[in-house]
């Protein structure tokens, strides 16, 4: 038996059905000049009988405060683009200690992996939510998606881009909330050394280096070398262990030309035992799944470090990615860069699940919590690849039109993007948990891992143009447009294992193939229009679109009820947002203001009369952001941002298991902040303090369990202290008060990762 399913929709006879040959040639940066010295001029002229003053002129870096994102796509400076871009330095990110995508992503309010998984699995990756939606397969490495769900280290990384609202002009498919751009770090022409070691809570050890090397200055060749080891343990969570090492080389050519060639490499290791999580027994708003046995309402909580998984288990991540970045510049001051990468990414895992079910918890004595224990019976297993072909070009370019300032980008996008995952079986079976003395140890009986025979396996090809207008009408406003048509052919094969009642014409276990194809067009735009009062500030209106297709996962269905499947509309996203900018205290300290509304509509919904499916549903996330970064004086720094969300099912059933009408894993209310202050002979201190407002998770049947996660606050401390040029010293204290708190919840609501309680890190710094 064979399942095969074809969709070609709103095709034109040009459209092309494959990636061409890769583009060639690229972009260049901008040298700086340094302004003359009339004072230096006068000295000169007094002759010789006087010493000579020598002035050096120079911007001073501002550790929190970017001036610009990192895409070519963004040609003005921050305060000039009229949307919520957030841009988190690695200055701010590594002096708070973080060291992962998830812990940077903390610095912008809302963000954050507040959904563990469903079904046993558990979100082993950066499994980021932004603005009520799932975020995490818009994550670009400089400007290219990354896919694979493993969890990214920041060690390699200059400053990551959050866009929030839809992208679809930027990056084309996509989440309906934005999306996140890591930038690499590339060579410069600057003998710099600098390394680090880290000692901490759960033996945590990590070290790093970053050492560049000017090769030949004349000819503009330059060396960078990253590299990382850590082996760590996990403040919150007994048994958990995180080890992983990397390396990321980088040649560049040319830097003192109009030619630049950056040559990138990077490569990384992780030996992880995965975390499933701990029963949310005892938590508020749990009750018995078992109307028999009422006595589990009032269970006491487990203790959050305990470990319901197997000392066998393992997450094992080996990613490679090699880019070639090209740039180059005309003498007319038009800009080409071109940018072609080739990554795979493989992760294989095995994690003991649990589910909190009433069959699941065993409870002998009333009486007694010491004998109730939890059966373990989910193994889950993962064996994925993920490979990713891209070409990327872009021509910039200035045109001047009577009174009108024109900057043009224009691009041209290639990517082939492929998946592919094995089934295992021979698991084994691991013997129930005592539910509050769990032990790791237990032996499993009958592990022999061997795959299954099935199997599935995605590619999808995409082929994009995109052109965006910056328009300059005298000093004060800036208007921009922009649109890109998306062409994508993607391809989806399956075989699954019959069994008694999904083909109980065929013998159990006989290989069932399902082949299903989809190919289609998508077009997605932006306007917007910005006034500036002063040189420093800005006021904009911005409306924008992005559209994401059924198998944006590389993962098509033929069933009626899932959004992947070829017969439906791809899901459509358009945002309106209204907001100021405005840069105090010469320009040092940035402040922005946003009111933005988000409908996403063509979502999947079953017709409570003729039981059909149609898609007729629709979201909405409304609501504003406020964020403040830089500098207040010279020795204040600070990055802070709040966010109030408003998220509502304008058509549609509802989604959270406590039946308000909202968004699962969404808080409604989110701060953070970040402020260090610098004091004479070389001592920083500072800190920050966290606010999440409650989650509320998905529905899905499940019985007696949590429909949320409680609200909370953390704070953290940091004190730097600079020894000499050489080295300087910082401790970092997280969450001082010790607060215990519920960091994400699964869909069920029967498992939940509990936040680190209070723990510390020392690390030296050394510079060379």
């Amino acid at each position: 038996m064979r399942t095969s399913i074809t969709s070609r929709k709103h095709l034109s006879p040009s459209t092309p059905r494959r990636a061409g040959a890769a583009l060639a040639m690229l972009v260049l940066p901008l040298a700086g000049h340094a302004a003359p010295d009339p004072d230096a001029a006068a000295d000169a002229d007094a002759g010789a009988g006087r010493p000579h003053r020598v002035h050096v002129n120079g911007a001073r870096e501002n550790d929190y405060k970017a001036e610009h994102a990192q895409s070519s796509k963004y040609t003005e400076k921050l305060v000039d683009t009229p949307q919520t871009v957030i841009v988190i330095k690695k200055e701010l990110f590594e002096q708070q200690g973080a060291t992962t995508l998830t812990e940077a992503l903390r610095n912008t309010p809302g963000v954050g992996t507040f959904f563990l998984g469903e079904n046993g699995s558990t979100n082993t990756g950066d499994a980021v939510y932004m603005r009520g939606f799932d975020t995490s397969g818009s994550l670009f490495v400089d400007g290219i998606r990354d896919i694979g769900s493993i969890s990214r280290d920041v060690f390699n990384i200059e400053q990551i881009d959050v866009l929030k609202g839809p992208a679809g002009t930027d990056t084309g498919r996509g989440a309906p909330t934005g999306s996140i751009n890591l930038n690499t770090k590339q060579p410069t022409l600057k003998n710099t050394g600098d390394a680090s070691l880290t000692v901490g809570s759960a033996d945590r050890v990590r070290g790093t280096a970053d050492i560049n090397r000017v090769i030949d200055r004349e000819s503009g060749i330059a060396f960078r070398l990253n590299v990382l080891d850590q082996r760590a343990g996990n403040p919150a969570r007994d048994a958990v262990r995180d080890k992983r090492w990397a390396i990321a080389p980088s040649l560049a050519f040319g830097l003192h030309g109009p030619t630049h060639v950056y040559l990138d490499y990077l490569h990384v290791k992780q030996d992880n035992r995965p975390d499933g999580g701990v029963p949310t027994i005892g938590l508020p708003g749990y009750r018995s799944p078992d109307a028999t046995r009422p006595f589990l309402t009032g269970a006491a909580p487990v203790d959050p470090q305990n470990f319901y998984g197997a000392l066998s288990d393992y997450d094992k991540v080996a990613a490679d990615m090699a880019t070639a970045i090209i740039e180059h510049e005309f003498r007319n001051g038009m800009r080409l860069k071109n940018t072609s990468r080739y990554g795979k990414t493989k992760q294989f895992y095995l994690l003991s699940a649990f589910m909190g079910s009433a069959a699941n918890i065993i409870a002998p004595s009333a009486t007694d919590p010491s004998t109730w224990s939890l059966a373990r019976t989910i193994r889950t297993i993962k064996d994925q690849e993920n490979t990713v072909l891209a070409n990327q070009t872009t021509l910039t370019a200035d045109v001047d039109t009577g009174t009108l300032r024109h900057t043009l980008v224009a691009g041209l996008d290639l990517s082939n993007e492929k998946q592919s995952n094995r089934s295992y079986v021979g698991g084994g079976t691991l013997a129930p948990a005592n539910l509050y003395r769990p032990d790791p140890a237990l032996p499993i009986a009958g592990l022999n891992l061997q795959p299954s025979g099935a199997r599935t396996r995605g590619e999808s090809a995409t082929e994009s143009g995109y052109l965006l207008d910056t328009i300059k009408l005298g000093d004060q406003w800036i208007f921009n447009a922009s649109a890109r048509l998306d062409h994508f052919d993607t391809t989806y094969d399956a075989i699954a294992l019959s069994t008694a009642t999904s083909a109980p014409t065929l013998p159990v276990g006989t290989p069932v193939p399902t082949h299903i194809e989809l190919s289609d067009n998508l077009v997605s735009g932006k306007v917007s229009a910005l006034y500036k009062p002063t040189a420093n500030s800005s006021v904009y209106a911005l409306w924008a679109n992005s559209r994401n297709p059924p198998g944006s996962n590389l993962a098509l269905s033929a069933s009626a009820n899932s959004a992947a499947n070829p017969i439906y509309d791809p899901q459509v996203s358009t945002t309106t947002e209204l907001g100021a900018k405005w840069e105090v205290f010469d320009r040092r300290l940035g402040l922005n203001a946003a009111l933005y509304r988000t409908d996403v509509k063509n979502e999947v919904e079953q017709d409570p009369v003729d039981l059909k499916y149609y898609q007729t549903g629709k979201k909405r996330v409304q609501g504003i952001e406020l964020a403040v970064t830089g500098e207040i004086t010279r020795a204040w720094s600070i990055n802070a941002g709040y966010t109030y969300m408003d998220t509502s099912i304008e058509a549609g059933k509802l989604v959270t298991a406590s039946g308000a009408n909202a968004l699962s894993y969404t808080p409604k209310q989110a701060f953070t902040s970040w402020t260090t202050y610098k004091l004479p002979q070389g001592l920083t201190l500072g800190g920050g303090v966290r606010y999440q407002g409650k989650l509320l998770r998905g529905t899905d049947g499940a019985v007696g369990t949590p429909a949320y996660a409680d609200s909370y606050w953390v704070a953290d401390a940091v004190a730097d202290y600079r020894v000499n040029r050489w080295l300087d010293l910082r401790l970092n204290v997280y969450n001082l008060f010790d607060k215990e708190y519920v960091a994400s919840i699964n869909k069920s609501g029967y498992r939940y990762t509990p936040g680190a309680p209070r723990w510390a890190s020392l690390t030296a710094n050394f510079h060379f």
